[in-house]
Protein backbone atom coordinates (compact mmCIF):
# COMPACT_ATOMS: atom_id res chain seq x y z
CA UNK A 1 0.00 0.00 0.00
CA UNK A 2 2.78 2.78 -1.27
CA UNK A 3 1.69 5.83 -2.95
CA UNK A 4 3.96 6.79 -5.72
CA UNK A 5 5.77 10.25 -5.86
CA UNK A 6 2.50 12.27 -5.11
CA UNK A 7 -0.09 11.34 -2.46
CA UNK A 8 -4.05 12.26 -4.48
CA UNK A 9 -5.80 11.67 -0.82
CA UNK A 10 -3.48 14.15 0.76
CA UNK A 11 -4.06 16.38 -2.01
CA UNK A 12 -7.21 16.42 -1.72
CA UNK A 13 -7.47 16.53 1.54
CA UNK A 14 -5.94 19.74 2.03
CA UNK A 15 -8.19 21.06 -1.30
CA UNK A 16 -10.93 20.08 1.04
CA UNK A 17 -9.69 22.31 3.90
CA UNK A 18 -8.90 25.16 1.78
CA UNK A 19 -11.78 25.94 0.00
CA UNK A 20 -13.83 27.46 3.26
CA UNK A 21 -10.78 29.61 4.01
CA UNK A 22 -10.82 30.74 0.76
CA UNK A 23 -14.42 31.70 1.08
CA UNK A 24 -13.64 33.40 4.87
CA UNK A 25 -10.97 35.15 3.07
CA UNK A 26 -12.59 36.55 0.11
CA UNK A 27 -15.73 37.70 3.15
CA UNK A 28 -13.33 38.97 5.48
CA UNK A 29 -11.38 41.08 2.88
CA UNK A 30 -9.93 43.57 5.35
CA UNK A 31 -9.68 41.27 8.94
CA UNK A 32 -6.27 41.45 10.19
CA UNK A 33 -3.60 39.20 11.96
CA UNK A 34 -4.03 41.01 15.66
CA UNK A 35 -0.89 38.52 16.70
CA UNK A 36 2.18 41.00 17.34
CA UNK A 37 4.34 38.03 18.08
CA UNK A 38 6.44 37.93 14.80
CA UNK A 39 8.23 34.08 16.36
CA UNK A 40 4.69 32.51 16.51
CA UNK A 41 3.65 34.12 13.42
CA UNK A 42 6.52 32.89 11.84
CA UNK A 43 6.13 29.00 13.09
CA UNK A 44 2.37 29.17 12.25
CA UNK A 45 3.23 30.05 8.86
CA UNK A 46 6.29 27.59 8.23
CA UNK A 47 3.68 24.89 9.28
CA UNK A 48 1.04 25.19 7.71
CA UNK A 49 2.93 25.83 4.34
CA UNK A 50 5.01 22.65 5.45
CA UNK A 51 2.28 20.70 5.68
CA UNK A 52 0.46 21.80 2.80
CA UNK A 53 3.35 20.40 0.63
CA UNK A 54 4.35 17.48 2.44
CA UNK A 55 0.73 15.79 2.20
CA UNK A 56 0.93 16.16 -1.48
CA UNK A 57 4.36 15.15 -1.53
CA UNK A 58 6.48 12.08 -0.02
CA UNK A 59 9.72 14.87 0.46
CA UNK A 60 12.68 12.63 2.38
CA UNK A 61 10.77 9.78 3.34
CA UNK A 62 12.09 6.00 1.45
CA UNK A 63 8.71 4.47 1.51
CA UNK A 64 5.61 6.59 1.43
CA UNK A 65 2.94 3.95 2.52
CA UNK A 66 0.74 2.27 5.09
CA UNK A 67 1.93 -0.47 6.86
CA UNK A 68 -1.04 -2.95 6.31
CA UNK A 69 -5.51 -1.81 5.12
CA UNK A 70 -5.48 -1.16 9.10
CA UNK A 71 -3.75 1.86 8.60
CA UNK A 72 -4.91 2.58 5.72
CA UNK A 73 -8.74 2.62 6.86
CA UNK A 74 -7.63 4.67 9.91
CA UNK A 75 -6.29 7.46 7.27
CA UNK A 76 -9.20 7.34 5.30
CA UNK A 77 -11.63 7.11 7.76
CA UNK A 78 -9.96 9.57 10.28
CA UNK A 79 -9.63 12.18 8.47
CA UNK A 80 -12.83 11.91 6.82
CA UNK A 81 -14.26 12.19 9.85
CA UNK A 82 -12.17 15.32 11.20
CA UNK A 83 -12.20 16.57 7.61
CA UNK A 84 -16.18 16.46 7.53
CA UNK A 85 -16.48 17.89 11.15
CA UNK A 86 -14.13 21.02 10.43
CA UNK A 87 -16.53 21.62 7.48
CA UNK A 88 -18.91 21.60 9.70
CA UNK A 89 -17.77 23.94 12.15
CA UNK A 90 -16.71 26.29 9.60
CA UNK A 91 -19.81 26.55 8.05
CA UNK A 92 -21.50 27.40 11.58
CA UNK A 93 -18.08 29.48 11.88
CA UNK A 94 -19.34 31.52 8.96
CA UNK A 95 -22.43 32.39 10.81
CA UNK A 96 -21.16 33.26 14.16
CA UNK A 97 -17.93 33.33 15.13
CA UNK A 98 -17.24 32.01 18.77
CA UNK A 99 -14.10 31.06 20.44
CA UNK A 100 -15.03 27.63 20.67
CA UNK A 101 -15.57 27.46 17.47
CA UNK A 102 -12.17 29.26 16.42
CA UNK A 103 -10.14 26.91 18.42
CA UNK A 104 -12.15 24.05 16.81
CA UNK A 105 -10.81 24.96 13.88
CA UNK A 106 -7.02 25.80 14.54
CA UNK A 107 -6.89 22.27 16.00
CA UNK A 108 -8.77 20.12 13.71
CA UNK A 109 -6.24 20.40 10.58
CA UNK A 110 -3.15 19.98 12.47
CA UNK A 111 -4.62 16.73 14.08
CA UNK A 112 -5.09 15.78 10.30
CA UNK A 113 -1.87 16.53 9.27
CA UNK A 114 -0.55 14.73 12.49
CA UNK A 115 -2.39 11.61 11.61
CA UNK A 116 -1.61 11.60 8.41
CA UNK A 117 2.06 11.64 9.13
CA UNK A 118 1.88 9.61 11.71
CA UNK A 119 0.29 6.66 9.90
CA UNK A 120 2.40 7.67 6.44
CA UNK A 121 5.73 7.59 9.05
CA UNK A 122 6.21 10.96 7.04
CA UNK A 123 8.41 12.27 10.24
CA UNK A 124 8.91 15.66 8.51
CA UNK A 125 5.20 15.96 7.95
CA UNK A 126 4.46 15.13 12.19
CA UNK A 127 7.39 17.95 12.36
CA UNK A 128 5.37 20.31 10.39
CA UNK A 129 2.18 19.56 12.29
CA UNK A 130 3.52 20.13 15.44
CA UNK A 131 5.20 23.49 14.76
CA UNK A 132 1.53 24.39 12.93
CA UNK A 133 -0.19 23.51 15.98
CA UNK A 134 1.36 25.50 18.11
CA UNK A 135 1.79 28.72 16.09
CA UNK A 136 -2.03 27.96 14.71
CA UNK A 137 -3.35 27.67 18.24
CA UNK A 138 -1.39 30.60 19.71
CA UNK A 139 -2.24 32.84 16.93
CA UNK A 140 -5.93 31.97 16.57
CA UNK A 141 -5.98 32.76 20.64
CA UNK A 142 -4.53 35.77 20.14
CA UNK A 143 -6.92 37.21 17.39
CA UNK A 144 -9.82 35.96 18.87
CA UNK A 145 -8.97 37.55 21.97
CA UNK A 146 -8.00 41.11 20.77
CA UNK A 147 -10.88 41.33 18.81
Amino acid sequence: MEFGWINLFGAVIVIVMMIPNIVYAARNKDEKNLCTNKVMNLIEQIGRYACIVLMWFPLLVWKFGFAGVLEMLIYLVGNGLMLFVYLLVFARYLKEKTSQRAMILAVLPACIFLLSGLLLRHWLLVLSALLFAIGHIYVTKQNFDAS
